[in-house]
């Protein structure tokens, strides 16, 4: 007889349930958006709404994918450690997948975090986290194989998101980060 999953595997150990729980979530973040500004905005933070949606986007736009690849894969763990090797052989799916795992940090770290207003430092912010994510792949018994490829491709895709969000780059570093306005700038 067949070992049979908790019910509850359904929902948090499958890319579907993984991708469910993104949607239903999706009215929440609003709400965490929406509350977050209106707190800064009562504070007198300059910039309420752009922090407020930039720090959900990056939550709610990279969770789920590192969520899902750090689920149990049916391959046997390997690493490998030849850049573009792996990237020939993979499926569109998975190289599209890989691009956006760490797209939404390249697009909002930039407008939430001045510094990272660039596009070299929005690279190595994805290289670094991917990185840890493929070693956590590989330390923990999840039968996946950890790619540099998978790297390469998870700060490309983050690199080519800050690059569709650099327009608002200037507003970011313009606004006075996430301080409150004092209260003589406030009373003009």
């Amino acid at each position: 007889m067949p070992l049979r999953r908790p019910t509850w595997h359904v929902w948090v150990g499958t890319v579907n349930g993984v991708a469910l729980i993104t949607v239903i979530a999706l009215p929440l973040a609003a709400l965490v958006v929406w509350v977050l500004a209106r707190r800064r905005s009562a504070a007198g933070v300059t910039s309420a709404w752009r922090l407020s949606l930039a720090e959900v986007g990056i939550v709610y736009g990279t969770v789920p994918w590192v969520w899902m690849i750090m689920l149990a894969g049916g391959q046997d763990g390997a690493v490998s450690l030849v850049p573009l090797r792996d990237l020939v052989t993979m499926p569109t799916g998975q190289v599209v997948g890989n691009l956006l795992v760490f797209a939404a940090l390249g697009f909002f770290a930039p407008l939430r975090f001045a510094a990272l207003a660039s596009v070299p430092r929005v690279l190595a912010l994805a290289a670094g986290c991917s990185v840890l994510v493929e070693a956590a792949q590989y330390v923990l018994p999840l039968d996946r194989v950890s790619s540099v490829d998978d790297v390469l491709l998870n700060a490309a895709g983050a690199g080519l998101a800050a690059l569709a969000s650099r327009r608002w780059w200037r507003a970011t570093a313009a606004a006075s980060s996430d301080r409150p306005r004092p209260a003589a700038a406030a009373a003009r």
